[in-house]
């Protein structure tokens, strides 16, 4: 499938016409724009400002992944998750990020990282982008959590992780796709 991505910005782009603050918080910002739509009418948006985050599936040379379980607020639940976290600034390095979470919330440490792409968690209405990787040859070391943070971390098969993706056990949109990615890559 060929895409004309002129074409498209010249025919869908809604463009920001008006702004205000709806809500000013520590990790999100919520405006509210109106936007002309493409038939020339117009339109609200409500947006989700996100500094932007990491993730990574840090995997074994025996394709154990490291993962934590995680309560999470909103949600009220304990969930499996791989390690993350948002970024210290939107011009922080995302590989130096994403290196240091591994180190505080695991322990572990890794020289080979591959890129596994980014990917936007909820595009209508965030432009929250989460860098992706996955770290191998890894090394344990001592957890340095945050004050906040409370979290289990333990090792599953990356196959089982995939079963557990394919039934809905895992539901974390990051988790889901890393562990997806890099059970293809490895051709597991």
């Amino acid at each position: 499938m060929k895409i004309d991505r002129e074409h498209e910005l010249q025919t869908l782009r809604e463009v920001q016409t008006s702004s205000k603050t709806v809500f000013d918080g520590v990790l999100l910002h919520v405006k509210q724009d109106t936007v002309n739509l493409p038939n020339s009418g117009s339109g609200i948006r409500e947006v989700i400002r996100h500094i932007g985050a990491v993730c990574v599936i840090p995997v074994t040379q025996d394709n154990q992944v490291i993962v934590e379980r995680q309560y999470r607020y909103p949600l009220d639940q304990v969930i499996t998750e791989i390690p993350a976290g948002k970024l210290d600034s939107r011009e922080e390095d995302r590989l130096s990020a994403i290196q240091r979470e591994l180190r505080e919330e695991t322990g572990y440490t890794a020289d080979e990282w591959i890129p596994l792409g980014d990917f936007y968690s909820a595009p209508a209405y965030s432009d929250e982008r989460i860098s992706m990787y996955m770290a191998r040859k890894l090394h344990a070391g001592d957890r340095h959590l945050d004050e906040d943070e409370f979290l289990d971390v333990m090792t599953v098969p990356l196959t089982e992780l995939v079963e557990q993706v394919m039934t809905g056990e895992i539901t974390d949109a990051k988790t889901q796709t890393a562990i997806l990615k890099a059970a293809r890559i490895l051709g597991l």
